[in-house]
Protein backbone atom coordinates (compact mmCIF):
# COMPACT_ATOMS: atom_id res chain seq x y z
CA UNK A 1 0.00 0.00 0.00
CA UNK A 2 1.37 3.42 -1.01
CA UNK A 3 2.05 5.70 1.96
CA UNK A 4 0.07 8.95 2.12
CA UNK A 5 2.71 11.55 2.98
CA UNK A 6 2.01 14.43 5.33
CA UNK A 7 3.44 17.72 4.08
CA UNK A 8 3.36 21.30 5.33
CA UNK A 9 4.21 24.54 3.53
CA UNK A 10 5.99 27.23 5.54
CA UNK A 11 5.28 30.52 3.76
CA UNK A 12 3.54 33.79 4.50
CA UNK A 13 0.88 34.39 1.89
CA UNK A 14 0.69 38.14 2.49
CA UNK A 15 3.37 38.23 -0.25
CA UNK A 16 2.55 37.56 -3.89
CA UNK A 17 5.85 35.65 -4.18
CA UNK A 18 4.79 33.15 -1.50
CA UNK A 19 1.23 32.80 -2.80
CA UNK A 20 2.40 31.90 -6.28
CA UNK A 21 4.89 29.35 -4.95
CA UNK A 22 2.03 27.71 -3.06
CA UNK A 23 0.01 27.67 -6.30
CA UNK A 24 2.92 25.97 -8.06
CA UNK A 25 2.96 23.24 -5.41
CA UNK A 26 -0.74 22.67 -6.05
CA UNK A 27 -0.15 22.45 -9.79
CA UNK A 28 2.44 19.70 -9.26
CA UNK A 29 0.13 17.68 -7.03
CA UNK A 30 -2.56 17.73 -9.70
CA UNK A 31 -0.18 17.05 -12.60
CA UNK A 32 1.58 14.16 -10.81
CA UNK A 33 -1.63 12.89 -9.20
CA UNK A 34 -0.10 12.91 -5.71
CA UNK A 35 -2.40 12.44 -2.74
CA UNK A 36 -0.38 14.23 -0.06
CA UNK A 37 -2.03 15.19 3.20
CA UNK A 38 -1.22 18.89 2.90
CA UNK A 39 -1.37 21.19 5.94
CA UNK A 40 -1.60 24.98 5.79
CA UNK A 41 -2.78 27.16 8.68
CA UNK A 42 -6.11 28.88 8.07
CA UNK A 43 -4.42 32.29 7.95
CA UNK A 44 -1.81 31.01 5.43
CA UNK A 45 1.06 32.26 7.61
CA UNK A 46 3.93 30.51 9.36
CA UNK A 47 3.75 30.22 13.15
CA UNK A 48 7.35 29.78 14.24
CA UNK A 49 6.46 28.54 17.71
CA UNK A 50 4.66 25.54 16.17
CA UNK A 51 7.42 24.39 13.81
CA UNK A 52 9.26 22.16 16.27
CA UNK A 53 6.06 20.22 17.02
CA UNK A 54 5.15 19.52 13.39
CA UNK A 55 4.49 15.82 12.81
CA UNK A 56 5.05 15.63 9.05
CA UNK A 57 7.05 13.68 6.48
CA UNK A 58 8.03 16.65 4.33
CA UNK A 59 8.30 20.43 4.39
CA UNK A 60 8.59 23.03 1.65
CA UNK A 61 9.75 26.25 3.25
CA UNK A 62 10.69 29.85 2.58
CA UNK A 63 14.46 29.84 3.16
CA UNK A 64 14.67 33.60 2.62
CA UNK A 65 13.26 33.82 6.16
CA UNK A 66 16.20 33.10 8.52
CA UNK A 67 13.86 32.26 11.39
CA UNK A 68 12.20 29.48 9.40
CA UNK A 69 15.55 28.26 8.10
CA UNK A 70 17.05 28.06 11.61
CA UNK A 71 13.99 26.37 13.11
CA UNK A 72 14.25 23.55 10.57
CA UNK A 73 17.86 22.61 11.30
CA UNK A 74 16.88 19.82 13.71
CA UNK A 75 13.84 18.47 11.93
CA UNK A 76 13.84 14.84 10.81
CA UNK A 77 11.37 15.53 7.98
CA UNK A 78 12.53 15.92 4.38
CA UNK A 79 12.94 19.65 3.69
CA UNK A 80 13.04 21.50 0.39
CA UNK A 81 14.03 25.16 0.58
CA UNK A 82 12.81 27.91 -1.71
CA UNK A 83 14.49 31.30 -1.89
CA UNK A 84 17.09 33.52 -3.47
CA UNK A 85 19.90 32.49 -5.78
CA UNK A 86 23.42 33.47 -4.71
CA UNK A 87 26.58 34.38 -6.56
CA UNK A 88 28.64 32.68 -3.83
CA UNK A 89 27.89 28.94 -3.84
CA UNK A 90 28.80 28.78 -0.14
CA UNK A 91 25.67 30.78 0.66
CA UNK A 92 23.38 27.94 -0.43
CA UNK A 93 21.90 25.69 2.27
CA UNK A 94 22.91 22.05 2.50
CA UNK A 95 19.48 20.89 1.37
CA UNK A 96 17.47 20.49 -1.83
CA UNK A 97 16.88 24.06 -2.93
CA UNK A 98 14.93 25.92 -5.62
CA UNK A 99 15.95 29.52 -6.25
CA UNK A 100 14.80 32.56 -8.14
CA UNK A 101 17.51 33.73 -10.55
CA UNK A 102 18.13 37.30 -9.39
CA UNK A 103 20.73 38.04 -12.04
CA UNK A 104 18.31 37.07 -14.83
CA UNK A 105 15.58 39.21 -13.24
CA UNK A 106 17.72 42.35 -13.29
CA UNK A 107 19.14 41.54 -16.72
CA UNK A 108 15.62 41.25 -18.14
CA UNK A 109 14.58 44.58 -16.60
CA UNK A 110 17.78 46.28 -17.81
CA UNK A 111 17.43 45.03 -21.37
CA UNK A 112 13.81 46.18 -21.46
CA UNK A 113 14.84 49.73 -20.50
CA UNK A 114 17.77 49.68 -22.91
CA UNK A 115 15.55 48.54 -25.79
CA UNK A 116 13.34 51.56 -25.13
CA UNK A 117 16.29 53.80 -26.05
CA UNK A 118 17.43 54.77 -22.55
CA UNK A 119 21.13 55.28 -21.94
CA UNK A 120 21.18 56.13 -18.21
CA UNK A 121 20.19 53.65 -15.52
CA UNK A 122 19.57 53.56 -11.78
CA UNK A 123 18.63 50.99 -9.16
CA UNK A 124 16.37 51.53 -6.16
CA UNK A 125 17.03 48.79 -3.64
CA UNK A 126 16.81 48.30 0.09
CA UNK A 127 19.27 47.81 2.91
CA UNK A 128 20.55 44.26 3.15
CA UNK A 129 19.85 41.92 5.99
CA UNK A 130 19.45 38.24 6.82
CA UNK A 131 15.80 38.34 5.80
CA UNK A 132 16.31 39.88 2.36
CA UNK A 133 19.55 38.55 0.93
CA UNK A 134 17.84 38.65 -2.47
CA UNK A 135 17.99 42.48 -2.27
CA UNK A 136 21.78 42.37 -2.06
CA UNK A 137 21.94 39.87 -4.94
CA UNK A 138 19.79 42.08 -7.17
CA UNK A 139 21.88 45.15 -6.39
CA UNK A 140 25.08 43.25 -7.16
CA UNK A 141 23.55 42.03 -10.42
CA UNK A 142 22.71 45.61 -11.41
CA UNK A 143 26.25 46.79 -10.63
CA UNK A 144 27.73 43.98 -12.69
CA UNK A 145 25.43 44.46 -15.69
CA UNK A 146 25.92 48.23 -16.06
CA UNK A 147 29.69 47.85 -15.62
CA UNK A 148 29.94 45.11 -18.26
CA UNK A 149 27.93 47.16 -20.74
CA UNK A 150 29.92 50.34 -20.16
CA UNK A 151 27.30 52.44 -18.36
CA UNK A 152 27.44 54.33 -15.09
CA UNK A 153 24.87 53.08 -12.60
CA UNK A 154 23.19 55.17 -9.91
CA UNK A 155 22.09 53.39 -6.73
CA UNK A 156 19.97 54.15 -3.71
CA UNK A 157 19.21 51.66 -0.94
CA UNK A 158 16.56 52.66 1.55
CA UNK A 159 15.62 51.17 4.87
CA UNK A 160 12.54 49.02 5.35
CA UNK A 161 9.69 51.52 5.28
CA UNK A 162 7.36 51.76 8.27
CA UNK A 163 4.80 54.27 9.53
CA UNK A 164 7.50 55.79 11.73
CA UNK A 165 10.14 56.43 9.06
CA UNK A 166 7.92 56.92 5.99
CA UNK A 167 8.40 60.69 5.64
CA UNK A 168 12.12 60.56 6.37
CA UNK A 169 12.66 57.89 3.75
CA UNK A 170 10.56 59.68 1.13
CA UNK A 171 12.57 62.85 1.66
CA UNK A 172 15.79 60.94 1.03
CA UNK A 173 14.26 59.36 -2.05
CA UNK A 174 13.21 62.78 -3.36
CA UNK A 175 16.75 64.10 -2.82
CA UNK A 176 18.21 61.15 -4.74
CA UNK A 177 15.81 61.53 -7.66
CA UNK A 178 16.62 65.23 -8.00
CA UNK A 179 20.31 64.42 -8.39
CA UNK A 180 19.84 61.88 -11.18
CA UNK A 181 20.59 62.75 -14.82
CA UNK A 182 17.55 62.71 -17.10
CA UNK A 183 16.06 60.87 -18.90
CA UNK A 184 16.78 57.74 -16.88
CA UNK A 185 15.46 54.22 -16.42
CA UNK A 186 15.09 53.00 -12.82
CA UNK A 187 14.89 49.35 -11.80
CA UNK A 188 13.22 48.91 -8.42
CA UNK A 189 13.93 45.75 -6.46
CA UNK A 190 10.18 45.15 -5.94
CA UNK A 191 6.90 46.55 -7.25
CA UNK A 192 6.30 48.19 -3.88
CA UNK A 193 9.54 50.14 -4.23
CA UNK A 194 8.66 51.00 -7.81
CA UNK A 195 5.40 52.49 -6.56
CA UNK A 196 7.35 54.74 -4.16
CA UNK A 197 9.36 55.99 -7.14
CA UNK A 198 6.15 56.84 -9.02
CA UNK A 199 4.82 58.75 -6.00
CA UNK A 200 8.08 60.65 -5.61
CA UNK A 201 8.14 61.55 -9.32
CA UNK A 202 4.63 62.94 -9.01
CA UNK A 203 5.74 65.16 -6.11
CA UNK A 204 8.70 66.45 -8.12
CA UNK A 205 6.72 66.86 -11.36
CA UNK A 206 9.09 64.44 -13.08
CA UNK A 207 7.23 63.07 -16.05
CA UNK A 208 6.90 59.28 -16.19
CA UNK A 209 8.02 57.71 -18.51
CA UNK A 210 9.32 60.69 -20.50
CA UNK A 211 11.93 61.70 -17.93
CA UNK A 212 11.91 58.71 -15.57
CA UNK A 213 10.99 55.20 -16.74
CA UNK A 214 10.28 52.76 -13.90
CA UNK A 215 10.15 48.97 -13.77
CA UNK A 216 9.56 46.75 -10.73
CA UNK A 217 9.70 43.05 -9.91
CA UNK A 218 6.86 40.61 -9.04
CA UNK A 219 3.97 41.90 -11.19
CA UNK A 220 2.13 42.36 -7.90
CA UNK A 221 -1.52 43.22 -8.54
CA UNK A 222 -1.94 44.96 -5.18
CA UNK A 223 1.07 47.25 -5.65
CA UNK A 224 0.01 48.02 -9.21
CA UNK A 225 -3.55 48.87 -8.20
CA UNK A 226 -2.22 51.61 -5.89
CA UNK A 227 -0.13 53.27 -8.61
CA UNK A 228 -1.68 55.99 -10.77
CA UNK A 229 0.53 55.10 -13.72
CA UNK A 230 0.35 51.47 -14.93
CA UNK A 231 3.58 49.85 -13.75
CA UNK A 232 5.87 47.68 -15.86
CA UNK A 233 7.22 44.69 -13.99
CA UNK A 234 9.28 41.51 -14.28
CA UNK A 235 7.17 38.42 -13.63
CA UNK A 236 9.15 35.88 -11.63
CA UNK A 237 8.91 32.16 -12.28
CA UNK A 238 7.38 31.63 -8.84
CA UNK A 239 4.76 29.07 -9.81
CA UNK A 240 7.46 27.09 -11.59
CA UNK A 241 9.55 27.32 -8.40
CA UNK A 242 6.71 25.83 -6.34
CA UNK A 243 6.23 23.12 -8.96
CA UNK A 244 9.94 22.21 -8.96
CA UNK A 245 10.10 22.26 -5.14
CA UNK A 246 7.17 19.84 -4.89
CA UNK A 247 8.82 17.60 -7.50
CA UNK A 248 12.04 17.59 -5.46
CA UNK A 249 10.20 16.63 -2.29
CA UNK A 250 8.33 13.91 -4.17
CA UNK A 251 11.65 12.57 -5.46
CA UNK A 252 12.97 12.38 -1.90
CA UNK A 253 9.90 10.43 -0.83
CA UNK A 254 10.31 7.98 -3.70
CA UNK A 255 14.05 7.61 -3.06
CA UNK A 256 13.38 6.86 0.59
CA UNK A 257 10.85 4.18 -0.31
CA UNK A 258 13.34 2.64 -2.76
CA UNK A 259 16.08 2.84 -0.10
CA UNK A 260 18.34 5.01 -2.25
CA UNK A 261 21.54 5.99 -0.48
CA UNK A 262 21.30 9.43 1.16
CA UNK A 263 24.50 10.66 -0.47
CA UNK A 264 23.09 10.07 -3.96
CA UNK A 265 20.39 12.66 -3.55
CA UNK A 266 21.11 15.83 -5.48
CA UNK A 267 21.99 18.94 -3.47
CA UNK A 268 22.62 21.11 -6.53
CA UNK A 269 20.39 24.21 -6.37
CA UNK A 270 17.81 24.60 -9.13
CA UNK A 271 17.67 28.12 -10.58
CA UNK A 272 14.39 29.27 -12.08
CA UNK A 273 14.52 32.17 -14.53
CA UNK A 274 11.89 34.94 -14.61
CA UNK A 275 9.02 34.50 -17.04
CA UNK A 276 8.89 37.85 -18.84
CA UNK A 277 8.57 41.61 -18.64
CA UNK A 278 4.99 42.85 -18.53
CA UNK A 279 5.37 46.23 -20.24
CA UNK A 280 3.01 49.01 -19.22
CA UNK A 281 2.96 52.80 -19.32
CA UNK A 282 5.74 53.38 -16.76
CA UNK A 283 8.39 52.26 -19.30
CA UNK A 284 6.68 53.43 -22.49
CA UNK A 285 9.63 55.71 -23.14
CA UNK A 286 10.29 57.31 -26.50
CA UNK A 287 13.36 59.49 -26.94
CA UNK A 288 11.65 62.86 -27.39
CA UNK A 289 13.69 66.06 -27.31
CA UNK A 290 10.94 68.67 -27.71
CA UNK A 291 9.71 69.81 -24.27
CA UNK A 292 6.29 70.81 -25.65
CA UNK A 293 5.77 67.35 -27.13
CA UNK A 294 6.83 65.77 -23.82
CA UNK A 295 4.21 67.88 -22.01
CA UNK A 296 1.56 66.95 -24.58
CA UNK A 297 2.40 63.24 -24.34
CA UNK A 298 2.24 63.35 -20.56
CA UNK A 299 -1.20 65.00 -20.65
CA UNK A 300 -2.53 62.60 -23.29
CA UNK A 301 -1.35 59.50 -21.41
CA UNK A 302 -2.97 60.71 -18.21
CA UNK A 303 -6.24 61.94 -19.69
CA UNK A 304 -7.01 60.24 -23.02
CA UNK A 305 -9.38 57.76 -21.38
CA UNK A 306 -11.35 60.65 -19.90
CA UNK A 307 -12.56 61.55 -23.36
CA UNK A 308 -10.32 64.57 -23.99
CA UNK A 309 -9.99 66.35 -27.34
CA UNK A 310 -6.96 67.96 -28.98
CA UNK A 311 -8.17 71.39 -27.76
CA UNK A 312 -7.63 70.37 -24.15
CA UNK A 313 -4.07 69.27 -24.94
CA UNK A 314 -3.42 72.67 -26.50
CA UNK A 315 -4.79 74.45 -23.43
CA UNK A 316 -2.49 72.39 -21.21
CA UNK A 317 0.68 72.99 -23.26
CA UNK A 318 -0.11 76.63 -24.07
CA UNK A 319 1.08 77.05 -27.67
CA UNK A 320 -0.76 77.32 -30.98
CA UNK A 321 -2.30 74.30 -32.67
CA UNK A 322 -0.24 74.60 -35.84
CA UNK A 323 2.99 74.90 -33.85
CA UNK A 324 2.29 71.93 -31.57
CA UNK A 325 0.92 69.74 -34.39
CA UNK A 326 4.10 70.32 -36.40
CA UNK A 327 6.32 69.54 -33.42
CA UNK A 328 4.25 66.45 -32.55
CA UNK A 329 4.32 65.10 -36.10
CA UNK A 330 8.09 65.60 -36.25
CA UNK A 331 8.74 63.75 -32.96
CA UNK A 332 6.01 61.07 -33.05
CA UNK A 333 5.30 60.63 -36.76
CA UNK A 334 1.55 61.15 -36.36
CA UNK A 335 -1.00 63.66 -35.08
CA UNK A 336 -2.14 64.34 -31.51
CA UNK A 337 -5.58 63.03 -32.45
CA UNK A 338 -4.03 59.71 -33.49
CA UNK A 339 -2.06 59.56 -30.22
CA UNK A 340 -5.25 60.06 -28.20
CA UNK A 341 -6.94 57.35 -30.24
CA UNK A 342 -4.06 54.92 -29.74
CA UNK A 343 -3.97 55.38 -25.95
CA UNK A 344 -7.72 54.72 -25.71
CA UNK A 345 -7.55 51.76 -28.07
CA UNK A 346 -4.63 50.19 -26.17
CA UNK A 347 -6.51 50.61 -22.91
CA UNK A 348 -9.59 48.92 -24.31
CA UNK A 349 -7.53 46.02 -25.68
CA UNK A 350 -5.77 45.52 -22.36
CA UNK A 351 -9.05 45.47 -20.41
CA UNK A 352 -10.61 43.03 -22.87
CA UNK A 353 -7.63 40.66 -22.52
CA UNK A 354 -7.05 40.89 -18.78
CA UNK A 355 -10.49 41.39 -17.20
CA UNK A 356 -14.00 39.98 -17.38
CA UNK A 357 -15.58 43.44 -17.17
CA UNK A 358 -18.69 43.95 -19.30
CA UNK A 359 -17.74 45.39 -22.69
CA UNK A 360 -20.01 48.40 -22.10
CA UNK A 361 -18.02 49.21 -18.94
CA UNK A 362 -14.74 48.85 -20.84
CA UNK A 363 -15.95 51.31 -23.47
CA UNK A 364 -16.59 53.83 -20.71
CA UNK A 365 -13.26 53.17 -18.96
CA UNK A 366 -11.38 53.62 -22.25
CA UNK A 367 -13.03 56.99 -22.83
CA UNK A 368 -15.31 56.14 -25.75
CA UNK A 369 -18.57 58.14 -25.94
CA UNK A 370 -20.62 54.97 -26.45
CA UNK A 371 -20.37 51.20 -26.82
CA UNK A 372 -21.32 51.49 -30.48
CA UNK A 373 -18.48 53.95 -31.05
CA UNK A 374 -15.97 51.45 -29.65
CA UNK A 375 -17.44 48.69 -31.84
CA UNK A 376 -16.95 50.93 -34.89
CA UNK A 377 -13.32 51.59 -33.92
CA UNK A 378 -12.56 47.87 -33.55
CA UNK A 379 -14.25 47.03 -36.85
CA UNK A 380 -12.25 49.75 -38.59
CA UNK A 381 -8.86 48.97 -37.03
CA UNK A 382 -9.02 45.18 -36.55
CA UNK A 383 -11.96 44.11 -38.69
CA UNK A 384 -13.47 42.38 -35.65
CA UNK A 385 -15.74 43.24 -32.75
CA UNK A 386 -14.49 43.76 -29.17
CA UNK A 387 -16.23 40.48 -28.27
CA UNK A 388 -14.34 38.65 -31.03
CA UNK A 389 -11.08 40.24 -29.89
CA UNK A 390 -11.64 39.10 -26.31
CA UNK A 391 -12.46 35.54 -27.34
CA UNK A 392 -9.47 35.35 -29.66
CA UNK A 393 -7.11 36.69 -26.95
CA UNK A 394 -8.23 34.01 -24.51
CA UNK A 395 -7.30 31.12 -26.83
Amino acid sequence: MTKRFRVTLLFNANKVYDRQIIQGVGEYLKAADRDWELFLPEDFTTHLEKISSLNVDGIIADFDDPNIRNKLKLTTAYVVGVGSAFQDLNDYPNAPYVATDNEKIIELAFEHLKEKGLEQFAFYGQEHGEGNKWAKEREQAFRSIVEKQGYKGYLFSGKEITHDNWQYHMNRLLDWLQRLPLPIGIIATTDSRARFILQACEKLNLLVPDKVAVIGVDNDEVARSLAKIPLSSVTQGTQQMGYRAAALLDKNFRNAQAEVDESSRTQQPILVAPKSVVARQSTDFHPIMDRYVIQAMHYIRGNACRGIKVEQVLDFVGISRSNLEARFKRERGHSMHQEIHQVKFNRACTLLKTTQDPIADIAQKAGYPSLQYMYNVFKRDLNQTPKDYREQSSL
